[in-house]
C-alpha cells in the first residue's frame, strides 16, 4: 500500500471545523489504497483555532502513525513584535518554528513515503512540503483550505503586502505537482491570478460531511421551542474588525467592496428584534442558540438587544454534540460576509455540508458564489444576501409559520447532496494520487489499483 507523508498542523484531539477536511481524509484514504503517516502540531493549542474535540480521535484508524511537533519549542511572540513583523513582511515566531519543527519531524517520520500532502493552514506547510518534496524525492501535493492570498476577506497592511503573498504563493505552489482547492471558484481563480500555475493541475475538492453522523435517528428535543442554531464560530469581534479594516482599505490592504458585517450577530439581530415588533407572539416560542466560540464585542452586542433573553451560548462544543443541535434545529442560520456586485465569494464554510446533509431548513444568508449555487440546490435553502434584514425576516416568518401548521420541512435533494459525502471527497483525492504516482519515475504502477468500493448511500430523512 502507497504511504503518504500528511502534514496537518491541526489534528485531533484538537477540534473545530478546520480539522475535519484532514481527519476524514486520514480515517478514509486506507480504505480507497493508500496509508497515511501524519505529523501535526501539538495536541493542546491556544486560542480560538485549537478547541480541544477528544471525541475526535476515536474515529483515527488505531494503525496510522502520528507524529506531533514539541510545543515546547514553540516561544509565542508579543503583540508588538507582530505587528512589526506583519509590516516589515518578517516570518514569525511561529512561522519560523513549524517550518523548522515540521521539516525535521516529518524527515524521520517518512520511512519509505510515496507523496506529501500538505493540508492548509497555516500556509507555512507549503514551505514544509517544498523542502521536504526534493530531499525525499518525491512529489507534493498543496490542499488549501482557504485560498489564502486570494481571499477576499483577508486584511493586509496595504496592497503591496497583499501583493508580496500572492507572489510568495505563486512560488511555493509551483513547485507541487497538483494543488487542490475547496471549491471550484477557487480553483478557476488561482488560474487566473497566479501565471505560472495556469499549466498546473488544479483539482476542486469541497468540503463535505459524514453520512456516518447523520445516521439513525438524533435524540429527541424535551423543549416545545422554535429553535434557529448556528453552530461554529462567528466573524468576532466585528466592531473591532471594521474600525482595522476601514484602516487597511486606505492603503490597499482590503479587498474593496468587502462587507463582514454578516458575519457577525448584528443583521441577524436586526431582522429578528423587526420581526418581533411586527409578531410579538413570536417570543413566547423563540429560542436562538449560537454554538461556538463567541467573543466577548459580540457577546456584549447580544445582551444590548431586546431578543437578549432569547438567547442562548453554548460555546465550543464537541463534534457530535454540534451535530446533535444542528440535526434537531427548526431553522439554521448561515450567515457569510457581503461581496460587490459581480464578484464570486471563494470560501464556503465547512458547516454549509453539514447543514445540507441534515435535511432541516437553512436560513443562507450568503453572497454569490460556489455557496449560493450548492444551496440553491439542495432543496432545503432559503436564501437572502448577508445584509438584508428584510429578506431574514420574510424567510423567518415562512418557517416559523409553517412550524405552527406542524407542517413537513422542504424535502433535501439527496442525489445532489450525496456528492459531498466524504467518502465520495476521499475517493477522488486517492483518484489524484493514483495519477501522480503512475506518472511518477521509477514507480511500480500495479500495487495503485483503487479498490473498489460500494457507494455509501445518505440515511432517509
Amino acid at each position: 500500500m502507497p504511504k503518504v507523508l500528511f502534514i496537518a498542523y491541526y489534528f485531533p484531539p484538537v477540534g473545530g471545523s478546520g480539522v475535519l477536511r484532514a481527519q476524514k481524509f486520514v480515517q478514509y484514504l486506507p480504505q480507497e489504497g493508500f496509508l497515511p503517516t501524519v505529523v501535526a502540531g501539538p495536541a493542546a493549542l491556544e486560542g480560538r483555532w485549537g478547541p480541544s474535540d477528544p471525541t475526535l480521535s476515536a474515529t483515527v484508524p488505531p494503525n496510522i502513525e502520528v507524529y506531533r511537533v514539541d510545543a515546547r519549542a514553540s516561544v509565542p511572540a508579543g503583540r508588538l513584535q507582530r505587528r512589526l513583523g506583519r509590516w516589515l513582511g518578517l516570518p514569525g515566531s511561529f512561522a519560523k518554528w513549524w517550518i523548522r519543527s515540521a521539516t525535521e519531524l516529518a524527515s524521520r517520520a517518512a520511512n519509505g513515503a510515496d507523496l506529501i500532502f500538505a493540508t492548509m493552514s497555516p500556509f507555512e506547510s507549503a514551505e514544509v512540503a517544498s523542502e521536504l518534496s526534493p530531499r525525499l524525492d518525491i512529489p507534493w501535493v498543496a490542499d488549501l483550505r482557504d485560498p489564502w492570498a486570494l481571499d477576499d476577506i483577508e486584511l493586509y497592511p496595504t496592497l503591496l503586502h497583499r501583493k508580496l503573498e500572492m507572489g510568495k504563493m505563486e512560488k511555493l505552489l509551483s513547485s507541487a505537482a497538483l494543488i487542490v482547492m475547496n471549491t471550484p471558484d477557487a480553483a478557476r481563480a488561482l488560474k487566473a491570478a497566479l501565471p505560472r500555475l495556469r499549466n498546473k493541475e488544479v483539482l476542486a475538492i469541497t468540503n463535505g460531511f459524514d453520512a456516518k453522523d447523520f445516521a439513525g435517528t438524533p435524540e429527541p428535543r424535551s423543549d416545545s421551542k422554535f429553535r434557529i442554531v448556528h453552530a461554529g464560530g462567528m466573524f468576532t469581534g466585528a466592531g473591532f474588525q471594521l474600525r482595522r479594516r476601514r484602516f487597511y482599505q486606505v492603503l490597499g490592504g482590503v479587498v474593496p467592496g468587502v462587507d463582514i458585517l454578516g458575519r457577525s450577530p448584528v443583521i441577524l439581530l436586526e431582522a429578528l428584534e423587526r420581526w418581533s415588533a411586527r409578531r410579538p407572539e413570536i417570543k413566547k416560542d423563540l429560542e436562538l442558540v449560537f454554538a461556538g466560540k463567541i467573543a466577548e464585542e459580540d457577546q456584549a452586542l447580544v445582551t444590548r438587544s431586546t431578543m437578549a433573553s432569547l438567547i442562548r451560548f453554548t460555546g465550543f462544543l464537541p463534534h457530535a454534540d454540534s451535530l446533535q443541535l444542528i440535526r434537531t434545529a427548526d431553522l439554521l442560520f448561515l450567515p457569510m460576509h457581503n461581496l460587490p456586485p459581480g464578484k464570486r465569494c471563494l470560501s464556503i464554510p465547512g458547516k454549509t455540508y453539514e447543514y445540507m446533509a441534515s435535511g432541516r431548513p437553512i436560513l443562507a444568508a450568503v453572497p454569490d458564489g460556489d455557496g449560493r449555487d450548492f444551496l440553491s440546490q439542495c432543496g432545503t435553502a432559503l436564501l437572502c444576501r448577508p445584509d438584508d434584514a428584510s429578506g431574514m425576516i420574510q424567510i423567518l416568518d415562512r418557517v416559523y409559520s409553517a412550524w405552527k401548521r406542524r407542517e413537513p420541512v422542504p424535502k433535501m435533494n439527496q442525489d445532489f447532496v450525496q456528492q459531498f459525502e466524504r467518502r465520495n471527497l476521499t475517493r477522488m483525492l486517492a483518484r489524484a494520487f493514483c495519477g501522480l504516482l503512475k506518472n511518477a519515475p521509477q514507480r511500480d504502477p500495479s500495487y495503485l489499483a483503487v479498490p473498489e468500493q460500494i457507494e455509501p448511500m445518505l440515511p432517509s430523512y
